[in-house]
C-alpha cells in the first residue's frame, strides 16, 4: 500500500493556478506534520509548504502569498493550492509526511 499519492499536476500558462492533492492511507494522518516539496530538472529536492496537525503553516518565501497548504483530516488529504503560478514554478511536487513517507510525485509544466 503506497502511503503518500499527489495527483492534480499538469500544464498552465503563466498566472494561472493548479490545486494538488495528496490522499494518505495506512498513517496517522490527523496528527502527523505533512509537506510539499518540489525538484525542478537538474535541482535538488526544496522545501515548498508544511502544515502542523493544528493547522499552522509555514512557505518558502518564493512562494509565499500565491500557494496555500490545507489539509482534509477527515478525507486524509493534504492540499496545495496555487496561484500567480511562474515558469520558475515548474518541477515535479511531492508531499511528504513527518515519518518519511514520499509519493510519487506530480509533474507541474508553467509555460505559455
Amino acid at each position: 500500500q503506497v502511503p503518500l499519492v499527489e495527483s492534480g499536476g499538469g500544464l498552465v500558462r503563466p498566472g494561472g493556478s493548479l490545486n494538488l492533492s495528496c490522499v494518505a492511507s495506512g498513517i496517522p494522518f490527523s496528527i502527523l506534520t505533512m509537506n510539499w516539496y518540489r525538484q525542478a530538472p537538474k535541482k535538488q529536492r526544496e522545501f515548498v509548504a508544511q502544515i502542523h496537525y493544528n493547522g499552522g503553516t509555514e512557505y518558502e518565501d518564493a512562494v509565499k502569498g500565491r500557494f496555500t497548504i490545507s489539509r482534509d483530516d477527515a478525507k486524509n488529504t493534504l492540499y496545495l493550492h496555487m496561484n500567480s503560478l511562474k515558469p520558475e514554478d515548474t518541477a515535479v511536487y511531492f508531499c511528504n509526511d513527518e515519518l518519511g513517507d514520499w509519493g510519487q510525485g506530480t509533474q507541474v509544466t508553467v509555460s505559455s
